[in-house]
């Protein structure tokens, strides 16, 4: 199923209270307490999707198995979010560094870095350092001195 399908709103309120054995009314609780958001129609009736409802699952599951009150699920789901929101960039982030030391090395140089080729057949020289504190703009090219080289 695509991500645009399991946003798709389809189910009404009835059918996912029978789905995950709640009454309607917890649902329009959970809603006002603003745990979970169903879109509306024309006509104000609620319409639950994929993704609704796996929410209603772990907002089930941190009340009913866990004894969590609301107001800790409405905290653990905004820090779940804010814990995807932050594994996206850094996977981004990881992607856009392996791509810019792709270009940085040879093939030689990946070999001699692995123990392939004898060091000194393809000397290595940093071509640069990468700034940690720069994680969301372009990594930052500085150019090593001699000195950090070991060089005199």
């Amino acid at each position: 199923m695509t991500d645009e399908e399991r946003q798709r709103p389809k189910y009404p309120i009835s059918v996912v209270a029978e789905m995950v054995s709640v009454h309607p009314q917890t649902l329009r609780l959970y809603e006002r307490e603003g745990l979970i958001k169903p879109k509306r129609t024309n006509r104000q009736t609620r319409l639950y999707s994929e993704e609704d409802i796996d929410r209603l699952k772990s907002i089930l599951s941190l009340t009913q198995d866990m004894g969590v009150n609301l107001a800790g699920v409405e905290i653990i789901l905004r820090m779940r979010e804010q814990m995807e929101e932050i594994q996206q960039t850094v996977e981004e982030l990881l992607k856009r560094l392996y791509q810019k030391i792709q270009r940085q090395f040879t093939e030689t140089d990946y070999r001699e870095m692995a123990g392939l080729v004898p060091r000194g057949a393809s000397p290595i020289q940093p071509v640069r350092t990468i700034n940690p504190t720069d994680i969301k703009g372009e990594i930052v090219e500085e150019s090593v001195s001699n000195k950090s080289r070991g060089e005199a």
